[in-house]
């Protein structure tokens, strides 16, 4: 086997979890510039504050901005080692995903205002993601047009059933994104988004 040492190494990306309980980094991350450079961090790597502003179309100083808060409350770690020059500064995500229970807050009204709050935001940028793959999706090859999928199913479950429907579908999203590799020849990126919430 031979390699290719022109080729860019693949991206050092994140593992693990992120739990949050604190109301004030719920509130920290439900910003829409905030959970994208999040996002991009997560599934490009370490990026530096001006290829992060190039990304979003953002100026620098927005990006340093947002980085800094979410560094604040342990979403971003710094990434000195990549950094050319003392003032070029690289950030990576602290971990692959961020988790948090609505259920924690119920009976919290300031923390439940805090989930509300990012649960929204979330959602917005879920919406944002369809809309982006809508206006992109002329571009794309007619096959990976006709792999793509979306749906929904009105159930009748009960409270045992949607949690057993939960586990299935965290352990499917957890299987594929074990399997999901950015240098695999001809791979892109997909975004899988799903929801499971009782009327």
């Amino acid at each position: 086997m031979t390699t290719d040492d022109s080729a860019p190494p693949p991206p050092e990306l994140p593992t693990g979890s992120t739990r949050v309980t604190d109301p004030r980094a719920m509130r920290a991350l439900a910003h829409p510039v905030r959970l994208r450079l999040l996002g991009e961090l997560r599934v490009r790597g370490p990026q530096s504050v001006g290829m992060l502003g190039e990304i979003l179309d953002e100026p620098p100083g927005s990006v340093s901005y947002h980085v800094g808060v979410l560094a604040r409350h342990g979403f971003v770690l710094e990434a000195p080692e990549r950094a050319r020059d003392r003032r070029e500064r690289w950030w990576r995500a602290a971990a692959r995903t961020t988790s948090f229970d609505p259920a924690e807050a119920h009976d919290d009204p300031k923390r439940r205002l805090a989930v509300d709050g990012l649960r929204r935001a979330v959602h917005d940028r879920y919406a944002a993601l369809l809309e982006e793959h809508l206006a992109a999706e002329p571009a794309l090859p007619r096959e990976w047009v006709a792999a793509s999928t979306s749906g929904d199913e009105q159930l009748s479950l009960t409270l045992d059933q949607l949690v057993e429907l939960r586990r299935e579908l965290h352990d499917l999203a957890h299987r594929w994104a074990a399997r999901s590799d950015p240098a695999a020849p001809g791979a892109r990126r997909v975004s899988l988004v799903y929801h499971g919430l009782p009327w």
